[in-house]
């Protein structure tokens, strides 16, 4: 098991500003970290990659996908472009030394037709992610998609809905991901979930009903530890968790009030609270 925190807690653009919390992160105990790309120039991710590297620190990745480059679109340009997005993280990913890359990338992020999704719109969308795995297998990343619940998305709700998904684009290089926050909200029983999912999944995040401090809330985390280790699930747990220090981030994810101490408080918390509860 590798355990990984997310650096959406403090920023959307991780840049040398950041080293010194990449550096507790690591005194704390943390294998890796899970890096947002929405910026996509490259130096940056390079110079990334080398501090990683000095402080023994893996990494993951995480983007979404934007109306503007829709991979779900009934416009092909805006699957072309959805497209290219991707590709073009992947490629960040791969100077960022990146293994995994993870996100709701399957379709826009807060886009609403006003009705579920169609037949066609998941079509389109496994053809662009079948594109998509092909370039990330060149680049030697995993491609792992994140199904949402159905406030912030309406094509992929269910860990069973993400897992056919990507079952049926059937490509080496896409899996999906199990996340605690949206699975709470969607799922009626978080053991059969997991059950669901198990043979496509390649990464997990941990996050709060409240997006607060893992195992301060009420998502049913024995069940969930549990069932992850029955599964043999052997990948990373990575720590997501939102707050208040980017505004926009904070309207995002609708997050309007403090419910930690401090950014690291919430990271030693949460380690310790994984290590306990896997090892348990």
């Amino acid at each position: 098991m590798k355990y990984g925190m997310n650096m959406l807690l403090w920023t959307t653009n991780v840049g040398e500003e950041h080293f010194p919390i990449l550096e507790r992160l690591k005194s704390m105990g943390y294998d890796g970290v899970e890096i947002p790309i929405f910026d996509l120039e490259l130096e940056p991710y390079r110079k990334l990659a080398e501090k990683c590297d000095e402080l023994g620190l893996e990494r993951t990745a995480v983007t979404v996908c934007s109306s503007e480059a829709n991979p779900a679109s009934p416009d092909a340009a805006l699957r072309k472009a959805g497209l290219e997005h991707i590709n073009q993280v992947v490629d960040a990913c791969a100077v960022l030394g990146a293994s995994l890359l993870c996100g709701p990338y399957h379709s826009a992020i807060g886009e609403f037709s006003g009705d579920g999704p169609t037949g066609d719109e998941r079509k389109w969308s496994q053809e662009t992610l079948g594109h998509a795995a092909d370039h990330a297998q060149a680049a030697d990343v995993m491609l792992g998609l994140e199904y949402l619940n159905r406030f912030e998305c309406y094509l992929l709700n269910s860990a069973a809905d993400c897992a056919e998904f990507v079952r049926a684009v059937d490509h080496p290089n896409l899996r999906m991901i199990y996340d605690t926050f949206h699975a709470n909200i969607e799922e009626k029983h978080v053991d059969e979930a997991i059950r669901t999912c198990a043979d496509v999944t390649c990464h997990v995040h941990i996050s709060e009903n409240d997006r607060s401090t893992p195992g301060a809330g009420h998502v049913e985390w024995d069940k969930t530890f549990h069932t992850l280790k029955e599964t043999e699930y052997d990948g990373w747990m990575t720590v997501e968790a939102f707050g208040l220090a980017l505004p926009e981030l904070a309207a995002a994810t609708k997050i309007w009030r403090k419910m930690y101490t401090s950014e690291d408080q919430l990271a030693e918390a949460a380690l310790k609270f994984m290590k306990t509860n896997w090892n348990a």
